[in-house]
């Protein structure tokens, strides 16, 4: 099922089936069991219309979730470049062997993290996290190294920049993570059938226009295709973009 969040386009696509679906057993129900009624009961308006308002009140609660999260990601891997950038530069305080050692590093480091942002879904990312966990305990070790040697504040400030490299990685993969329940996505889907039910049985003329019936649905798949968009991080059109790693990979590249 997680791996279906990644798919929003899908989602989409089962969503709108399952709602329409769910409309047409509405007015299934309605020409068998009250064929004769002319009218439904007082309160189906009002129930319709509740129901309709919390199914609005979650798409907009879950939409907002996603955006948070999109932004927190944004966010992330601003830091991340700025890291990298910033221990790139303090390797200058490094010996000669080692800086020029720790400098090729860490731009093999930033490709790895570009092709990590780049990927999608649908790709198997194990060699390029094994890389990235390699590559990572070789930069660490070579400062260590050096630091073993070197107990001045300028070492310190070399040894702390390798750490917040290491651990940015480390929060933007958390952020990754932190993903929309699935329960959350359970709870919309299940109001949202209920909801095309009651559309369909509530159909004054049952069978008389099903073309309507495909309005209610389609906007909901819609609006799930959007949340499920935003809130995954390597699948759909709306991802975020290396922009920050890739610029500080071209200024090191002219260099």
């Amino acid at each position: 099922m997680e791996q279906l969040m990644n798919y929003p386009m899908l989602i989409c696509l089962i969503t709108f089936a399952c709602l329409w679906a769910a409309a047409r057993f509405g007015t299934f129900l309605r020409e068998r069991i009250d064929r004769g009624a002319a009218a439904l009961p007082e309160d189906f308006g009002t129930v319709l219309s509740a129901t309709l308002t919390l199914l609005g009140l979650l798409v907009g609660f879950s939409f907002s979730m996603a955006i948070s999260r999109y932004d927190v990601r944004k966010d992330y891997e601003e830091e991340e470049a700025n890291a990298i950038g910033t221990e790139y530069l303090r390797a200058d305080l490094l010996a000669d062997a080692a800086r020029a050692k720790v400098k090729q590093q860490l731009v093999r480091y930033l490709d790895l993290r570009i092709k990590k942002y780049e990927s999608h879904a649908s790709e198997d990312a194990t060699q390029l996290g094994m890389d990235t966990t390699r590559l990572q305990n070789e930069m660490w070790n070579e400062v260590s190294i050096v630091a073993a040697t070197r107990t001045d504040p300028v070492m310190n400030s070399v040894v702390t920049g390798m750490n917040d490299v290491i651990n940015r990685q480390g929060y933007t993969q958390a952020a990754r993570w932190n993903r929309i329940p699935l329960p959350a996505w359970g709870l919309m889907a299940a109001i949202a059938l209920f909801c095309n039910f009651l559309i369909g049985y509530g159909e004054k003329v049952p069978g008389a226009n099903r073309k309507l019936l495909l309005i209610v649905p389609l906007a909901i798949a819609v609006s799930f295709l959007l949340i499920a968009d935003i809130d995954s991080p390597q699948g759909g059109l709306i991802r975020v973009a290396p922009q920050n790693l890739i610029s500080l990979a071209d200024s090191l590249k002219a260099q």
